[in-house]
């Protein structure tokens, strides 16, 4: 396995203007607002409601973790989000995931965006749920650990293009990472399972969910450096 890595802030060395949105980029809602069309509930039973067109899930005793899931299947994209969380609680956000009935009882395994307020602070690295464990942490990267705010909306950006994943929290690039073990899959929303009743009924929420799938690459963020990722193989 060979490893380069390269942290980098997207707002230090490109500058604000880089991080601009793109004009007429054509973006697709992956949430009306109103209901949860277009998702399915996967492993555990944690409950997601909808509450001021935001999407509640909610922690519960005696569950694993659970996923709200996209019915639909996605390959290259960039997909954008806010979200809130308890400060108390781990959560991510599945992209290229999958879930079938052969893999350890259709578990729920894949890319996962980190959202993680703890004092360790690597919300916006890449996890690999359900089979390697941790790609890409932040623990090298002091920018990155820097970019997620506990107790407010945090606007996460991830682009996965062909094995290129990059993620940014707040315009602050959190990962850089070349994998290719999966190419195609849906995208969830994860409540992590909780071992005591002190962690019961914590709260994470999420709004603003759209994705480009349309052409990504010619929208990314991805600076215009030579350099190289951190390499998995």
């Amino acid at each position: 396995m060979k490893h380069f890595l390269l942290l980098i802030s997207c707002m230090l060395l490109l500058g604000a203007n880089s991080c601009k949105p793109k004009k007429n980029e054509p973006w697709i809602s992956l949430f009306d607002g109103q209901t949860l069309d277009g998702w399915e509930l996967k492993n555990g039973n944690a409950p997601y409601t909808i509450i001021n067109e935001e999407i509640i899930g909610t922690t519960v005793m005696d569950s694993p973790n659970t996923f709200l899931c996209t019915t639909a299947l996605y390959s290259d994209f960039i997909l954008e989000f806010d979200v809130k969380v308890d400060t108390t609680i781990n959560s991510g956000v599945q992209i290229r995931s999958n879930s079938f009935s052969d893999y350890n009882e259709g578990q729920v395994h894949g890319y996962q965006i980190e959202i993680d307020p703890s004092k360790r602070a690597w919300s916006g690295g890449v996890y690999d749920e359900g089979r390697r464990g941790w790609l890409y942490n932040l623990e090298a990267n002091t920018s990155g650990r820097s970019a997620f705010k506990n107790g407010v909306w945090n606007h996460y950006r991830v682009e996965a293009i062909e094995d290129k994943f990059m993620v940014w929290v707040n315009n602050i690039n959190t990962t850089n990472l070349r994998d290719n073990m999966t190419s195609k899959g849906f995208i969830g929303l994860q409540v992590h399972s909780i071992s005591d009743s002190i962690h019961a009924g914590k709260e994470i929420r999420w709004r603003n969910i759209k994705i480009i799938t349309d052409d990504p690459k010619s929208y990314s963020w991805e600076p215009n450096l030579t350099a190289a990722l951190k390499v998995t193989s």
